[in-house]
């Protein structure tokens, strides 16, 4: 018994693809009767045609994925892809670590912790690369005097 014409007129009534149409297998031959749309809708309300529901992929998988990568796991040097600097550009890095450093040697000045003629000479050895970060830069400071004298 073919009920390709019953598929395809069900799948349009209840907006569905033809493959989700489910018909009764007891009652194919009452839907093999049926040939209008009205008959369709009748075998519908009756439940003897109705639309499966939607097949859609399992997010299991990922979750569980997803909570690993939370507890940090699976991110060693096999799950890296791209070149050395793909994730942070070198000029990013260092964009970021030299407005730190001048951020901060501008606070020094106007703090009047440092002179300006010091700031002005830390700040060409920054523009240099001489310094890896904040830290290394007061260690510099402290390291070589070059704080201010303070009377009092």
């Amino acid at each position: 018994m073919n009920l390709t014409s019953q598929r395809k007129l069900a799948a349009s009534v209840l907006d569905c693809g033809v493959n989700r149409v489910w018909i009764d297998p007891e009652r194919a031959d009452e839907v093999s009767m049926a040939i209008t749309r009205e008959e369709i809708r009748g075998l519908i309300k009756d439940k003897a045609i109705k639309a499966l529901p939607e097949n859609s992929q399992s997010r299991g998988r990922a979750r569980v994925l997803a909570e690993k990568k939370k507890k940090g796991r699976r991110v060693g040097p096999g799950s890296k892809k791209g070149k050395k600097y793909a994730v942070v550009s070198k000029k990013t890095r260092w964009m970021s670590r030299i407005r730190a450093q001048r951020k901060h040697l501008v606070s020094l000045r106007e703090r009047r912790v440092i002179n300006v003629s010091t700031y002005r000479s830390l700040y060409r050895k920054a523009k240099g690369g001489e310094f890896r970060s904040v830290a290394e830069l007061d260690r510099y400071i402290n390291d070589n005097n070059l704080r201010r004298r303070t009377f009092g």
